[in-house]
């Protein structure tokens, strides 16, 4: 976080500097938006990048922290229950099994890195981009007294967003393996399982984006706002209606960025195919630099998103005749 004073804007960049005023239904806009706070606030943010996310991506990345054995156990145990609902043993399926595995062992040994500097970077870039939309500059002071007071709701925001994740792949296994074996005492060929275990697979997709939505709406909330819990879930799942395709565009570029660097990663650090990896000495660094940068514009991203579902969210409540605009004039922000 910096502590000198912000660049002196002028008075029309200050103006759509408001929260009150930013609303956008296009993602792209979002991402311009996040850019021109970034540009405005450079040193808060970057200082944010190098203290608090490129630790958590220089670890990620290697997969230092994950127990390779663990991991080919769990595969065998998910092939197996693949195999007894009746899926054939195709590398697709063999692939997904492997990478649910990765997946999951990967959260579980990372969940004490996630729940405190991972959770620490994403409340201070919120509250980086709630002080420039106030005009404020960004102190660590300011900031270290704001986490003790919201540091609580966070965390348990945190630990319902993991409840609800977890939640939705639980159901998702079950509702496959039910699905499968429920063709196969029909008498349908492995190949169908197989189809219809892709559709499955894509509505799950679609579930699950939308689930990533909400929670990371919801932490925001939980920063800015005096709630947290499942009333932080609540809360986002009603104020983004109308801003749900915004939030997907939003989902899918950070995925996909996120993903094009881990796949360079496993590919020129990882897997060494030329030369003798001497390269590896600046292209893992390199890759890691990247990695945080894309994680650190998508929290910016998901709390801009925020800020633009309040102002729809009081454009709707005024249209249908409210007395006032519910979001806009009682929700109690955080003092910055």
């Amino acid at each position: 976080m910096e502590t000198e004073s912000n660049p002196i804007l002028r008075k029309t960049e200050l103006k759509s500097y408001s929260h009150k005023h930013f609303h956008s239904t296009n993602a792209l806009e979002i991402l311009r938006e996040s850019v021109r706070i970034l540009r405005y606030n450079l040193g808060a943010f970057m200082l944010t990048a190098a203290v608090l996310i490129c630790p958590v991506s220089a670890v990620l990345l290697p997969n230092f922290l994950v127990d390779h054995s663990l991991v080919n156990k769990l595969t065998v145990k998910l092939l197996l229950v693949a195999k007894s609902s009746g899926l054939p043993l195709q590398p697709f399926v063999k692939h997904s099994c492997q990478k649910f595995a990765e997946t999951a062992v990967s959260s579980a040994m990372c969940f004490p890195l996630f729940v405190t500097v991972s959770l620490l970077s994403k409340t201070a870039v919120v509250y980086s981009v709630d002080a420039t939309y106030s005009r404020e500059k960004v102190e660590i002071n300011k900031f270290l007294v704001a986490l003790k007071k919201l540091w609580k709701r966070v965390v348990y925001t945190y630990l319902w967003v993991c409840i609800l994740i977890v939640g939705c792949f639980t159901f998702f296994c079950v509702l496959l393996v039910s699905i499968c074996s429920s063709f196969s005492v029909l008498g349908f060929s492995p190949d169908f399982n197989v189809y219809g275990a892709i559709l499955v697979g894509l509505a799950f997709s679609i579930v699950f984006a939308n689930a990533i939505i909400v929670c990371n709406t919801a932490v925001v909330i939980s920063v800015l706002e005096d709630v947290s819990g499942a009333g932080a879930l609540a809360r986002a799942s009603d104020l983004i209606k109308g801003q749900v395709q915004v939030g997907l565009l939003i989902f899918l570029g950070s995925t996909l960025g996120l993903a094009f660097v881990e796949g360079l990663f496993d590919h020129r650090v990882k897997k060494v195919s030329y030369g003798d990896g001497s390269s590896r000495l600046w292209e893992g660094p390199l890759l890691v630099v990247m990695y945080s940068f894309v994680t650190l514009i998508d929290s910016m991203m998901s709390a801009v998103f925020y800020f633009s579902c309040r102002v729809y969210y009081s454009m709707e409540a005024s249209s249908v005749g409210e007395a006032q605009p519910i979001m806009m004039d009682t929700v109690e922000v955080v003092d910055t």
